[in-house]
């Protein structure tokens, strides 16, 4: 069984989206302030549609913590849907509410309606696009909450921003990673580079008119990790495989990179791997003697963190819904029809970016535990910094 492990549950227009956590020990700080800043994260950006006018994402903690900290219990959060007023007759779970006028038979290119409905033997495709709806990673940002909030006691860090929207490029050559970030977390499309950002908006604001949608890329980097999470031993104990999973199951993402990525295929190795350095460890400045002056390898070597900075691009599609719908066939009549329309956005790239890091710390926060288990936070310290040590003395 996975030392950390979490299940989601709920449709976009029900209830709530719920979360159990299981794994996380005892005595993390843990309040539900420290999940709604990055629930907020994930909601505000430009090209969001109404829903995120009606939303406000706050998380309830149902059990798992006492006194502001974990009780290495399974951990429950709730986050409540406020549009469910609007959807209780749609979404209710009695027989007796059922309207045929409701169904949703009209499957949208692109989106798991159809591809649902024929597995599940569905001929209401809202019975699949309620749940496989991207409403669902509130719930796995919440997750990623709760990671990165046990990781900041191992001085680990979490950082994202857009690199392009719509096939425009942010241009962030020269520019000091912590300015990147400022800008970004101030930027309504985690842009840092201004003109890009102004001919994105133009181009999301294109794209509305045209009823349309666009997609993108978003980088995201962890700092502080120490070499030697993950394994080469197996497969499905590699670092990079495990991430490259996550993100693919965020909603829309077609593709994941590491490091140079696609780009280290056009090279030669010479121009791609990453030359290795010793200076003597001192203090808090250098942990670990062994480091690399380029990180082409995006801080992963085999399967295994190597001490550098984790450096990860994910590549989402333009969204399903389309004002203007595409071609489709009728589940019921089998006639052409127009795919149906949701109430949906018109870019989500900057949301990627925030969902990405939650996805992220996840699995790092899962690499961590099978590296330095124990059943409270001490134990865990205590592990981790004997660890520390022997780097030392390698």
């Amino acid at each position: 069984m996975d030392i950390l492990r979490f299940l989601t549950a709920g449709e976009s227009h029900g209830k709530s989206l719920s979360v159990i956590i299981e794994g996380l020990p005892a005595g993390i700080l843990l309040q539900p302030e420290d999940i709604d800043r990055d629930l907020r994260r994930r909601q505000v950006s430009y090209g969001r549609g109404g829903r995120m006018e009606i939303e406000d994402d706050k998380v309830e903690i149902i059990a798992g913590v006492r006194w502001g900290k974990t009780l290495g219990a399974p951990l429950c959060l709730v986050i409540s849907n406020k549009d469910w007023v609007n959807w209780q007759a749609k979404m209710s779970i009695k027989e007796e509410d059922k309207d045929e006028a409701l169904l949703v038979t009209r499957p949208r290119p692109g989106h798991a309606d159809l591809a649902g409905a024929l597995k599940y033997n569905q001929k209401d495709a809202r019975n699949i696009l309620e749940r496989s709806s991207a409403r669902e990673t509130a719930a796995r940002v919440a997750v990623g909450a709760v990671c990165k909030t046990f990781l900041q006691a191992f001085g680990i860090s979490f950082y994202s921003y857009t690199k392009s929207i719509g096939g425009i490029e942010a241009d962030y050559t020269g520019m000091p990673f912590i300015e990147i970030v400022s800008r970004s977390e101030n930027s309504e499309l985690r842009c840092a580079d201004e003109e890009a950002e102004k001919k994105m908006k133009s181009r999301i604001d294109e794209a509305k008119h045209k009823g349309d949608t666009l997609g993108g890329t978003a980088e995201i980097v962890v700092i502080g990790l120490p070499p030697g999470l993950g394994s080469h031993v197996h497969w499905d104990r590699k670092l990079d495989g495990r991430i490259a999973q996550s993100l693919m199951s965020i909603q829309a993402v077609k593709g994941v990179e590491i490091g140079l990525g696609f780009e280290s295929a056009h090279r030669f190795g010479s121009q791609v791997h990453d030359e290795i350095f010793y200076e003597t460890p001192s203090g808090d400045k250098r942990l670990w003697g062994f480091f690399h002056k380029s990180n082409n390898a995006g801080g992963i070597e085999g399967g295994i963190t190597n001490g550098e900075s984790l450096v990860i691009r994910c590549a989402m599609k333009p969204i399903s819904t389309l004002m203007k719908p595409l071609k489709s066939v009728d589940l019921v009549s089998k006639e052409p029809v127009e795919a149906a329309v949701e109430r949906s956005d018109v870019c989500r790239v900057p949301s990627l970016a925030v969902i990405g890091e939650s996805a992220v710390a996840f699995e790092i926060a899962r690499a961590f535990l099978e590296k330095f288990g124990g059943d409270s936070i001490e134990d865990i310290r205590s592990h981790y910094h004997h660890y520390v040590e022997r780097l030392k003395n390698f």
